[in-house]
Protein backbone atom coordinates (compact mmCIF):
# COMPACT_ATOMS: atom_id res chain seq x y z
CA UNK A 1 0.00 0.00 0.00
CA UNK A 2 0.99 3.86 -0.89
CA UNK A 3 2.51 5.84 2.00
CA UNK A 4 -0.47 7.75 3.41
CA UNK A 5 -0.84 10.89 5.71
CA UNK A 6 -2.51 10.56 8.68
CA UNK A 7 -4.14 13.97 8.09
CA UNK A 8 -5.41 12.40 5.45
CA UNK A 9 -7.31 10.14 6.37
CA UNK A 10 -9.22 11.86 9.50
CA UNK A 11 -13.19 11.91 8.78
CA UNK A 12 -12.73 9.46 6.04
CA UNK A 13 -16.12 6.45 6.16
CA UNK A 14 -14.93 3.36 7.15
CA UNK A 15 -17.01 0.87 5.08
CA UNK A 16 -16.94 -3.50 5.53
CA UNK A 17 -15.73 -5.68 2.27
CA UNK A 18 -19.78 -6.20 2.54
CA UNK A 19 -20.17 -2.95 1.74
CA UNK A 20 -21.85 -2.21 5.02
CA UNK A 21 -20.64 1.51 6.64
CA UNK A 22 -19.05 1.29 10.10
CA UNK A 23 -18.84 4.82 10.75
CA UNK A 24 -16.34 7.61 10.14
CA UNK A 25 -12.49 7.02 11.24
CA UNK A 26 -11.89 9.00 14.37
CA UNK A 27 -8.10 8.28 14.75
CA UNK A 28 -5.37 5.62 15.14
CA UNK A 29 -3.26 3.66 17.65
CA UNK A 30 0.06 3.04 17.71
CA UNK A 31 2.48 0.79 19.83
CA UNK A 32 4.83 3.53 20.84
CA UNK A 33 7.95 1.13 21.39
CA UNK A 34 7.64 -0.38 18.23
CA UNK A 35 6.02 2.42 15.83
CA UNK A 36 3.46 -0.15 14.11
CA UNK A 37 -0.23 0.92 14.17
CA UNK A 38 -2.56 -1.18 16.34
CA UNK A 39 -6.45 -0.11 15.82
CA UNK A 40 -8.60 2.17 13.50
CA UNK A 41 -10.92 3.44 16.13
CA UNK A 42 -14.22 4.32 14.06
CA UNK A 43 -17.13 6.54 15.36
CA UNK A 44 -20.13 4.04 14.44
CA UNK A 45 -22.97 5.05 12.35
CA UNK A 46 -26.07 4.79 14.11
CA UNK A 47 -27.42 1.98 12.12
CA UNK A 48 -24.19 -0.09 12.44
CA UNK A 49 -25.78 -3.12 14.60
CA UNK A 50 -23.85 -5.74 15.45
CA UNK A 51 -19.75 -5.90 14.68
CA UNK A 52 -17.24 -8.71 15.23
CA UNK A 53 -14.44 -6.09 16.70
CA UNK A 54 -14.33 -4.40 20.29
CA UNK A 55 -15.22 -1.06 21.59
CA UNK A 56 -13.34 1.45 23.73
CA UNK A 57 -14.91 3.39 27.04
CA UNK A 58 -16.45 5.90 24.68
CA UNK A 59 -18.18 3.33 22.33
CA UNK A 60 -16.18 3.60 19.01
CA UNK A 61 -15.17 0.32 17.54
CA UNK A 62 -11.63 -0.86 17.66
CA UNK A 63 -10.74 -1.82 14.26
CA UNK A 64 -7.21 -3.71 13.50
CA UNK A 65 -5.05 -2.36 11.06
CA UNK A 66 -4.04 -5.46 9.50
CA UNK A 67 -7.78 -5.47 8.42
CA UNK A 68 -7.21 -2.74 6.27
CA UNK A 69 -7.95 -3.45 2.98
CA UNK A 70 -7.80 -0.45 0.86
CA UNK A 71 -7.47 3.54 1.84
CA UNK A 72 -9.51 5.59 -1.37
CA UNK A 73 -12.77 7.60 -0.97
CA UNK A 74 -13.22 4.95 1.92
CA UNK A 75 -10.85 3.54 4.51
CA UNK A 76 -12.43 -0.33 3.14
CA UNK A 77 -11.90 -3.25 5.62
CA UNK A 78 -11.83 -6.91 5.67
CA UNK A 79 -15.38 -8.32 7.24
Amino acid sequence: MADILAENLSGKAVMGTDGAELGMLYNITMDLESGRLSNLIVDPDEHVGDVEFDYDDQGRILVPVNRVQAVKDHVIIDR
